[in-house]
């Protein structure tokens, strides 16, 4: 093996213990959530903006999709950040991501 050979291992192996490492990171948080279940309305939003969903609950993430202001998103979990607001994972149609919860209001008496 040479040395540019070396390197290029070198540097695959350091990506991929990063990778590892943050999936790590990111796995505690996803687990430490709680349930929800139940439907939300997305609010707080100007009419003209949209809001945008997220693969991972942070707001670096990669973006999946979009909410309109006063759709009604499927709420199956949250997860509690600190120093920040909490995020939510949520569903509609074929859009599946998490959002910043100060964005969600829960639909009260909503039959299926």
């Amino acid at each position: 093996m040479n040395k540019a050979q070396e390197k290029v291992l070198v540097a695959a192996l350091c990506g991929l213990i990063v990778t590892t490492a943050a999936g790590f990171a990111v796995q505690p948080a996803v687990a430490a959530g709680y349930l929800v279940d139940t439907l939300a309305q997305v609010t707080g939003i100007p009419q003209w903006d949209r809001l945008n969903v997220r693969k991972w609950p942070a707001s670096y993430s990669q973006k999946v999709g979009s909410f309109e202001p006063g759709v009604h998103v499927w709420v199956e979990r949250c997860i509690e950040v600190q120093n920040s607001s909490d995020w939510c994972l949520v569903d509609r149609n074929d859009t599946k991501g998490w959002v910043n919860s100060r964005f969600l209001t829960p639909v009260e008496d909503w039959d299926i």
